[in-house]
């Protein structure tokens, strides 16, 4: 059973027609202004297109982050000098920080704010998060084996 076997075309020619001379005078401008849209809309589409030739494959680039031939030594001299490098950025970041804070804390202490009791809250809840995180971190397993080798 073909469910084009219930379309009728004439019906909707009909209707187009009715409505399209109902229109009123200006019917032709706007019907050739869409015609022209849509050309144009699809033309330009064409017209960019590549439609010769095969599609061009990707250019792969391959990213090495270090030699294959790199010894363990090597290795571990890379991995203290980037701690090196990690432990100063967070000796810097650390540093602002605390002036930061003297800046607000002298912010809070104009504006009438009791910014020392204000620290030492702030101090006990950052305590007690690094005290939870190192439990959980003690709770937690070392190092997991591979299964099934």
């Amino acid at each position: 059973m073909s469910f084009l076997r219930n379309i009728n075309p004439t019906g909707a020619i009909a209707d187009f027609r009715n409505a399209f001379s109902e229109a009123g005078p200006a019917r032709w401008r706007y019907a050739a202004l869409a015609a022209l849209c849509t050309f144009g809309t699809f033309g330009v589409m064409a017209i960019t297109q590549n439609w010769t030739g095969e599609r061009r494959l990707p250019e792969i680039t391959y990213i090495n982050s270090w030699p294959e031939d790199r010894t363990a030594a090597e290795t571990k001299a890379f991995i203290a000098a980037n701690q090196k490098q990690k432990d100063a950025r967070e000796k810097a970041q650390a540093a602002a920080d605390a002036e930061a804070q003297k800046l607000w804390m002298a912010v809070g202490r104009a504006s009438g704010m009791d910014v020392d009791t204000i620290k030492k809250q702030a101090d006990a809840d950052a305590a007690k998060a690094k005290a939870k995180a190192d439990t959980a971190d003690r709770a937690a397993p070392k190092s997991q084996t591979p299964v099934g080798h």
